[in-house]
């Protein structure tokens, strides 16, 4: 009997850290040295080539057009799940935002995206933002309760965003330029805020839980995601589905914080009041990586 406790507490103490992947915002935007059809090609690719199911959070504004819904159709067709971020991006915590007006957004962009087949009712809040007060914030929550969505919360939140803009500028004005440095940076980056997360995350549900990774659907990972995959996978962490890490009973908190919102782990470790030194505001932003990019001359 003590060999086996002991064999199974070893399974769980040296069990591989599980990761998913989930991409915000598809859009039709040009880049240097990709169309939007090639970016959302080469990012459609990189989940192919791992066998690796995403789950795609959609801003209606950045689709609304039939060249979008074709788009949206590439990821529906490969059995990704498509969810929603709103129609306008608008930003909860602002005192100017009202419930009604964020209703009204989110009918919008539900329209576009439910004829899908692999629509899931999955809803993100643009900027990770839930309220500005209580009352706002559980207005919100019994709203979406009412339409019967679930929480697409992120565990590792990241700003994959600001490096592709500084890469972008890179781009803009030496179309040659080495991209070497830019991956090196975002691979340093991903990995850091993956440690930082899963290590706060088991001390905050005291056991490991499944990862959602937030990315954006941009230039840097149509280039590098391949290479993020392999760099997870190397250092022993699991791949696995979007919709294996949502079925987590994590995904169902709802923690009690004003203002509301920021990552689910994040969020649950400022409820708990034990990690203070721990968590910075914004949870994360360019901000945080200007200085380090700087430095790199990036």
């Amino acid at each position: 009997m003590i060999q086996i406790f002991f064999l199974f507490f070893l399974q769980i103490s040296f069990a591989s850290p599980e990761i998913s992947f989930t991409i915000d915002d598809p859009n039709l935007l040009e880049t240097p040295l990709q169309t939007a059809a090639q970016r959302n090609q080469g990012i459609l690719e990189a989940f192919a080539k791992n066998n690796i199911k995403a789950a795609l959070f959609v801003c209606g504004m950045r689709i609304d057009s039939e060249e979008g819904k074709s788009a949206l159709l590439e990821w529906d067709k490969q059995g990704h799940i498509i969810a929603h971020h709103s129609y306008s991006h608008l930003n909860l915590n602002q005192e100017s935002m009202k419930v009604d007006q964020f209703s009204d957004d989110f009918n919008r962009a539900e329209k576009i995206i439910s004829g899908y087949k692999h629509f899931k009712k999955i809803f993100r809040f643009p900027y990770l933002k839930e309220g500005e007060t209580k009352k706002k914030r559980d207005a919100v929550r019994d709203f979406l309760k009412s339409k019967s969505y679930t929480h697409g919360h992120v565990t590792i939140d990241a700003s994959d965003w600001f490096i592709e803009m500084k890469l972008k500028e890179a781009l803009k004005k030496n179309p040659k330029a080495d991209l070497t440095p830019y991956r090196d940076f975002y691979l340093d980056h991903i990995w850091e805020r993956a440690q930082f997360y899963h290590e706060l995350s088991l001390k905050v549900f005291n056991r490991e839980i499944k990862h959602t990774l937030l990315l954006h659907h941009n230039l840097l990972n149509s280039l590098f995601l391949n290479d993020l995959m392999s760099m997870f996978q190397k250092k022993g962490w699991k791949l696995i589905s979007a919709e294996e890490a949502f079925s987590d009973p994590a995904f169902k908190e709802l923690p009690d914080i004003v203002p509301a919102g920021e990552g689910l782990i994040w969020a649950k470790a400022k409820e708990s009041g034990r990690y203070q030194s721990l968590l910075r505001y914004p949870a994360e932003d360019g901000k945080y990586e200007e200085e380090k990019m700087k430095k790199l001359k990036l």
